[in-house]
């Protein structure tokens, strides 16, 4: 009788404890990452893409987990912003000259320069300009507020650099050349977007509709790159776009040089003065829109 009830056993309570063949696999070589570690950054990838395809870890924790190692063997030089792309703001300016560079680029945090890209002097936070509301430009010192640069070397690798940012508590750092010259600056951002993905905000987001915005009854600021064809649904106009496609390149043809900040023209109906402009191209402008002689007729 004992034999019998041994075998009367119903066949399912025998084979339920037994993995699938895929579990069995993925088991075999999780068990062995514990009891051999992996020797290569490979294997140790492949045991968790194997995990991932066994649904016990998600697609996206399996990209955060290759980000974070990634950054691992990666230096600043591979995600920093460079020289050329950087927006500063000189120690000698007023409010007036950079406040629209500020404005335009969304950014938080600006390297503040001397005589030259070179001569870091610290960073500016753009809140810390909060104050100017308050005390009004008389009182506002720029060298007073601006906080310590972090500098670092192109080749600090970014784990590290990560760890510097939390424990210290700062976001941006300047990074220079074996030569000392500055190559370029890096923030928390650039770091993590390398482990997660691109970052966006709400600027990210409104980025293709800001190219005009209102700020008065009859007073707006445009982006020089506004394409022609926009500005004109915006504001039922009709510039001509035949031999330029920005707003920036009729002011330009109109100025008939480079201008500089405050220089005014007149394309139309539409007043444009300048609010910021490097050595290179107009940036920034602020419009107004003139009544035509037939609307002040009727």
């Amino acid at each position: 009788m004992a034999t019998s009830m041994t075998t009367d056993e119903p066949p399912s309570s025998q084979s339920s404890s037994k993995p699938r063949s895929g579990e069995k696999n993925w088991l075999e070589k999780l068990f062995g990452a514990f009891s051999a570690e992996p020797k290569s950054r490979d294997e140790l990838l492949d045991i968790i893409k194997d995990a991932a395809e066994n649904k016990l870890v998600d697609a996206e924790a399996l990209s955060i987990i290759e980000g974070a190692l990634d950054v691992s063997s990666q230096q600043v030089r591979e995600v920093m912003i460079p020289r050329s792309q950087m927006v500063v703001v000189s120690l000698q300016d007023s409010p007036e000259e950079f406040l629209p560079k500020i404005i335009e680029s969304g950014h938080s945090r600006f390297p503040v320069i001397g005589e030259s890209v070179d001569d870091i002097r610290g960073i500016l936070l753009a809140k810390d300009l909060l104050p100017l509301v308050l005390k009004g430009l008389e009182k506002f010192s720029l060298e007073e507020i601006i906080r310590p640069a972090n500098i670092i070397p192109e080749s600090k690798r970014l784990n590290i650099l990560l760890r510097e940012f939390r424990e210290n508590r700062y976001h941006m750092a300047v990074v220079i050349d074996e030569y000392g010259g500055v190559s370029g600056v890096v923030t928390i951002e650039d770091i993590l977007e390398e482990i997660v993905g691109e970052i966006e905000d709400e600027t990210d987001e409104e980025e293709e509709d800001s190219f005009i915005r209102k700020v008065g009854d009859n007073d707006f600021i445009v982006k020089a790159l506004t394409p022609i064809e926009d500005f004109n649904e915006y504001f039922d106009s009709e510039l001509s776009d035949e031999e330029f496609d920005t707003v920036g390149g009729l002011v330009m043809q109109s100025f008939g040089h480079l201008p500089g900040r405050d220089e005014i023209t007149q394309l139309g109906e539409f007043r444009f003065r300048v609010l910021y402009a490097d050595n290179r191209q107009v940036h920034l402008l602020r419009l107004s829109r003139q009544q035509s002689p037939a609307t002040d007729a009727e």
